[in-house]
């Protein structure tokens, strides 16, 4: 696919539901009680996945629309023994680990090859200490579950900050005698947590720790989810670049554990604006305007990272038109994505003329507040660099070629033709 440049983004847009929430919202609604009826769910390849796998698991799941379902839930308990295809979904991996641990019988979790290379071990090892037997190929998947019933409350420090770690524990603690605590290095999306004390579930949150009591059932009832700021990070981006840009996303997340890359925006100097404020359950939502200026640099340092890792290739892409040295630090985690993002985004930046250097943790860039000449990028399967490539086309000279446009579904089916209703040439 080439995306050509573009003169302008002018318009008003709403993005899928939240990745992270409608994951979330599958795998409780299946625990819960009744019928769980889920509304602006973002569906994608990734949470598709998700759908199927509970379902393979023996819950309903009605497609009511693109948008909403309804999950008949089958409680705490009630999943039974079998083999679950995650796909391409390292979320969905992640958290239904912690949710089989607390089930009965033995569940083989596999993916596709790209899924099968990422690290597996880091939520392995904790529910290993909850009681659960896990067995990893070395390291990664295939994964094997021993579901216990009998599993015991712990408190673990994370070694790294990660919410798939955190949430993987949490979802076994329901089902496990005695309190559960995480401990964070440094704050992570919280969605489980605010998700939880929705269902009922005793939730204690201080500032660098969780601890849920176990819960005797969960109750969800409805949930509204709110646009994915990762989804709408791209469309933000493009419109920080390109001279007279003007647009507004609405309905977008605005949890404060997700809004960094926000933050690293209004750093450079860019224009926004956020009104409209209100909640969807707990989650805090508003519409987003941005207008277009020219960037300074910025650096974002370890502890922003879990505030905006799926973002920084887009904070690399800004770093480039921006008049000035960045620096990005404490994001080795991009490595063991769907790909080593830190390499994916050097060689293609670099093949458009920018000057990037990458580190083990990250980049270091000099930026030059013009376009870029524009040319091929290999999205290598991971849907963020092919994201990536499509705002490098429309701020680019020539425009950008993308190998692998297609693995863009799996987070965001409609994102090239949302992308171009905004489009002005």
């Amino acid at each position: 696919m080439k995306i050509k440049p573009a003169v302008q983004l002018v318009g008003h847009v709403a993005v899928p539901g939240d990745k992270s929430i409608s994951h979330r919202s599958v795998l409780l609604g299946a625990l819960g009680e009744g019928e769980t009826h889920v509304h602006r769910f973002g569906r994608s390849g990734d949470t598709q996945s998700t759908i199927d796998a509970v379902r393979t698991l023996g819950v309903e799941v009605e497609d009511v629309a693109e948008d909403e379902l309804i999950i008949h839930g089958v409680g705490l308990r009630g999943l039974p023994p079998g083999t679950v295809d995650c796909g391409n979904a390292g979320t969905l991996m992640r958290l239904v680990m912690g949710v089989l641990a607390g089930q009965s019988g033995r569940f083989e979790l596999t993916g596709d090859e790209s899924l099968s290379t990422r690290p597996m071990e880091r939520i392995a090892e904790p529910l290993r200490q909850m009681g659960a037997t896990i067995e990893t190929t070395d390291g990664h998947a295939p994964v094997i579950v021993e579901g216990s019933g009998a599993l015991h409350g712990v408190s673990y420090e994370l070694p790294m900050a990660s919410a798939q770690v955190k949430s993987a524990v949490l979802l076994a603690g329901l089902n496990a005698e005695g309190p559960t605590t995480v401990v964070e290095p440094v704050p992570t999306r919280d969605h489980t947590e605010l998700m939880l004390e929705s269902a009922g579930v005793h939730v204690t949150r201080r500032p660098r720790s969780v601890t849920i009591e176990p819960a005797i059932a969960l109750h969800l009832g409805e949930i509204d989810i709110p646009g994915d700021i990762s989804s709408a990070a791209p469309f933000l981006a493009a419109a920080a670049l390109v001279p007279g840009s003007d647009i507004t996303i609405h309905d977008v997340n605005l949890n404060p554990r997700r809004t960094g890359f926000l933050d690293v925006l209004e750093r450079m100097g860019a224009h926004l604006a956020i009104f409209n404020r209100h909640k969807a359950g707990r989650e805090q939502i508003g519409d987003v305007q941005i207008q277009y200026t020219e960037l300074g640099a910025v650096e974002v340092n370890g502890n922003e990272v879990p505030l905006l890792v799926d973002e920084l290739p887009l904070v690399a892409l800004l770093a480039v038109h921006a008049r000035g040295k960045s620096v990005v630090r404490g994001a080795q985690e991009l490595r063991v994505k769907e790909t080593d993002r830190i390499e994916a985004v050097t060689d293609g930046l670099r093949s458009f003329g920018a000057h990037v250097t990458s580190r083990p943790d990250g980049w270091e860039i000099n930026g030059v507040p013009t376009r870029l000449k524009g040319g091929r990028i290999d999205a290598r399967g991971d849907h963020r660099i092919a994201m990536l490539g499509a705002v490098a086309g429309l701020a680019s000279r020539e425009g950008v070629e993308i190998v692998g446009a297609d693995t863009v579904a799996i987070s965001f089916p409609g994102f090239f033709q949302l992308l171009e209703s905004l489009v002005k040439r």
